[in-house]
């Protein structure tokens, strides 16, 4: 591998198999010591967090309200902290750190528990962290360590936590039957699988990565469970290749962004459905005539194919719920080698640290 983030990229099979490595069934256990009496003790979830790491807290909120069927918020750490809010002891507040010394997530951590909200559980990287001390609770993901100042394996390991808890809080709840709740741990012992096919698309994000460093813009859409990795796409793609790159849920399209689209504006858009694509079609023909570019990772089954301005790596398969861990994976490789073509520092992009431990 040229960069560790490349390597980290490469690594994300062997690091999800290590982070769901003996797990067997669901059960409160997983999460520590005492997990049945807080999860039985609460009955809305906050989660707390900074970057990438907010992104997949996001991801888990789609997850936690619709199987778990639990109320959701997800607060930046560094915003939390510093507003009036309204506290509640029956909630579960979740920080999501990969190193667990973060100083803004700490620091909404304790304004949590200075509130009187007591059950805190971390999803962190680092068992020896300031964020494990401090919680009650905590599920240790085993990426390993990460060198590469953006983040990879550890975002998809984060998420692959976050479905643990969304499966044993629904189980709970008991919005979670026998069969459920094998069907979806056979999905996850797929993953590492699942995710070595999506690697195996690079050549195809390579010939991307060749339109995308020319380009001075990009915008990334998403739908539902979606919008928070086409949020991290355009982060990453921030992040090591200085490219100026927003994301949008892809239902605000005509709502402005629009208007930016041209043919010096790739649009990249994330897990569409057929519906969603006819909308997004309409959308792109008004802009195919500026010269508007979409680029559309698709899902196995859907029916677009690629055309005159419309660009599609198809995935190999469909996913259901787990799909934010394996679309995720194409657009870190965006990032990588639109980075790679453009010769900036990958692994320590300019003005940015890998673990935030100042205001």
């Amino acid at each position: 591998y040229r960069h560790y983030m490349q390597k980290e990229i490469f690594e994300q099979p062997r690091a999800i198999g290590d982070t769901l490595e003996g797990v067997n069934g669901i059960t409160p256990e997983l999460f520590g010591d005492g997990a049945y009496g807080v999860f039985k003790d609460i009955d809305k979830v906050l989660i707390l967090a900074c970057g990438t790491s907010y992104y997949s807290g996001c991801t888990a909120k789609y997850w936690l309200e619709s199987i778990a069927r639990i109320p959701t918020q997800v607060e930046v750490a560094s915003e939390y902290r510093y507003r009036t809010s309204v506290p509640d002891p029956r909630t579960l507040v979740v920080t999501i750190t990969q190193s667990g010394e973060t100083a803004d997530t700490l620091a909404a951590l304790r304004h949590a528990q200075g509130l009187g909200m007591k059950h805190t559980l971390t999803i962190c990287n680092v068992a020896t962290s300031a964020m494990v001390r401090e919680c009650e609770l905590a599920y240790i993901t085993r990426a390993g360590v990460e060198i590469g100042v953006a983040s990879t394996k550890a975002f998809t390991t984060q998420l692959a936590a976050l479905f643990l808890l969304t499966l044993t809080l629904a189980q709970m709840r008991g919005h979670l039957n026998e069969e459920s709740e094998s069907e979806h741990l056979k999905a996850m012992r797929h993953l590492p699988v699942a995710l070595q096919a999506v690697l195996a698309l690079e050549p195809q994000v390579i010939s991307w990565a060749e339109d995308f460093a020319r380009k001075d813009n990009a915008l990334f859409l998403g739908r539902g469970l979606h919008y928070p990795i086409a949020l991290e796409g355009a982060l990453k793609l921030k992040e090591i290749s200085y490219i100026h790159a927003e994301a949008y849920p892809a239902g605000e399209l005509k709502h402005g962004p629009l208007a930016l689209v041209t043919a010096a504006m790739p649009v990249v858009t994330v897990a569409p459905n057929d519906t969603l694509l006819e909308k997004l079609k309409s959308n792109m023909q008004e802009v195919r005539a500026r010269g508007g570019v979409l680029y559309v990772l698709a899902d196995a089954d859907t029916r677009i194919a690629s055309s005159e301005g419309i660009h599609v790596i198809r995935m190999p398969e469909h996913y259901g719920a787990l799909s934010p861990l394996l679309h995720v994976v194409p657009l870190q490789m965006l990032a990588y080698h639109t980075a790679l073509a453009k010769g900036t520092d990958v692994d320590k992009p300019r003005n940015l640290a890998k673990s935030v431990t100042v205001e």
